[in-house]
């Protein structure tokens, strides 16, 4: 074969499997009741763009890969992104404590304060709890956020386990802020967004607006979707929340973010240092995510191959960032509706199977078990969530809801609570479980016991949810 018939034929064969992912996240989109997704794929030199449906139902729009989504969660790869440019420019050390940086910083345990490190943010073993909700609506900025951590309960030991934690994050972006003298915001454009050109990547809804976007769904009482207020899972202009979920962005500028994490740094940081960011700084057990950290990133095996990842939740939109380093592979899906988690989860997948031949397996729970179900049947919360496990004697459940007195302080939309959905215990020492149906049907998560081995916490999210009744 001449090599022009070659090159043809391969592109071709290009053509031909991004027509038929097409028609993979077309009928995704269709099963989910997605009203608008974005998805991008990295395959080496080939990028492809797959768009599906409308910006909004009330003024629709046609979404493509410069229409700007929510990315929630995702932001946290930045924040850690721009911390290590300071890390790098020896203005911050990993290893130091907090405090040297954040001297305002008081917790509830002032022992912890002390010893929390800027690593044990970033890989988010700080002991904090998820996250401090702010119900008063008063002062919106990040140094108004970190003063009131002291009210947020620690879970664990600074070091002991990972938690997910967005408390963690936005205090690491106030590093970044008392560092840089700047803004939070202003500090990530000049160490990383400009530097790479990633000019639909923002933080301030005024630049959100001039930009073609999505509007988030949700649910309203009749079960119609409705808009989603405010835009993002906060309100314009509360800044607090900007490092652990604050930034919006495209699917053009996220394939372009994912590029450079695969590639030796840009110039902007050592190879190394970023490479290192992939690697394994605190293990995750049970857990649907992972099953560690690196810095920020999620490590999770994908049919035998490491891949790392970070998705996010806001208000209505949902966000998936995954990558394969050792195949110079990435996917992006956004989606713009409260079942845009399941659609989401469903396109990473699938691309990993289409373009990689790798398929990821569901584990399969044991048969019910009713005395380890009566073990660890009861409540659990964090601080905003209230986490029930029942069983009825035929099988266990597992239902979300958000507090009841933050629901109420609060004029945003807020997602709907989780029903009742069945979950089984895994193979092994009968602590891990799945979930097997309903929105969070997949996840996986654990108990934890103490030394008596009392079941005293359930991991869910990669959150631990602590044990206050039952």
């Amino acid at each position: 074969m001449q090599p022009h018939q070659q090159h043809e034929n391969d592109q071709q064969n290009q053509q031909d499997r991004e027509i038929e992912f097409a028609a993979i996240v077309a009928a995704l989109a269709e099963e989910h009741g997605v009203p608008g997704a974005s998805v991008g794929v990295l395959a080496g030199n080939q990028t492809t763009f797959v768009n599906h449906g409308v910006t909004s139902l009330a003024h629709p729009r046609p979404v493509d890969e410069h229409t700007v989504f929510h990315l929630a969660s995702i932001s946290k790869t930045f924040t850690a992104t721009a911390l290590l440019r300071l890390v790098e420019q020896g203005r911050v050390d990993l290893d130091a404590p907090v405090r040297r940086y954040v001297p305002e910083l008081v917790l509830a345990d002032e022992e912890a304060a002390d010893r929390i490190t800027v690593l044990n943010l970033l890989n988010h073993t700080a002991g904090l709890d998820w996250n401090l909700i702010d119900t008063e609506g008063e002062d919106g900025s990040l140094a108004a956020f970190v003063a009131k951590l002291d009210r947020l309960p620690l879970i664990a030991e600074p070091g002991a386990r990972a938690s997910y934690s967005q408390a963690g994050y936005n205090l690491a972006g106030r590093i970044v802020e008392n560092v840089t003298g700047r803004t939070f915001e202003q500090a990530v454009a000049a160490l990383v967004l400009e530097p790479l050109g990633l000019t639909d990547t923002v933080f301030d809804v005024d630049d959100v607006m001039v930009r073609p976007f999505a509007t988030g769904h949700v649910h309203a009482e009749d079960g119609e979707l409705k808009a989603a207020r405010p835009w993002k899972a906060f309100r314009a202009g509360t800044r607090g929340d900007n490092p652990g979920g604050g930034i919006a962005s495209t699917t053009a500028d996220l394939l372009a973010w994912a590029r450079f994490h695969l590639g030796d740094g840009d110039g902007l940081l050592r190879t190394g240092t970023l490479h290192g960011m992939r690697e394994e700084t605190a293990p995750l057990r049970g857990s649907t995510m992972g099953d560690g950290f690196g810095i920020c990133w999620f490590r999770r095996a994908v049919d035998g191959v490491r891949t790392i990842g970070h998705g996010g939740s806001g208000n209505g939109q949902y966000a998936e960032l995954h990558l394969a380093p050792e195949h110079d592979f990435a996917v992006v899906t956004l989606a713009n509706s409260e079942e845009g988690y399941l659609f989401n989860q469903a396109v990473v997948r699938a691309a990993f199977a289409h373009f990689l031949g790798l398929v990821e397996k569901d584990p399969e729970p044991v048969p019910y078990d009713e005395t380890r179900a009566r073990e660890v049947a009861g409540r659990y919360e964090i601080d905003a969530m209230n986490l029930d496990i029942a069983t009825d004697g035929q099988r266990l459940t597992l239902a979300v809801e958000i507090k009841p007195e933050i629901r109420q302080a609060s004029d945003a939309d807020m997602p709907p609570d989780i029903a009742p959905a069945a979950m089984g215990f895994l193979p092994g020492d009968g602590d891990e479980y799945v979930l097997t149906e309903g929105t969070l049907a997949g996840q996986r998560g654990f108990f934890t016991r103490d030394a008596d081995g009392r079941v005293t916490g359930v991991d869910l999210g990669g959150r631990l949810f602590s044990r206050t009744a039952g």
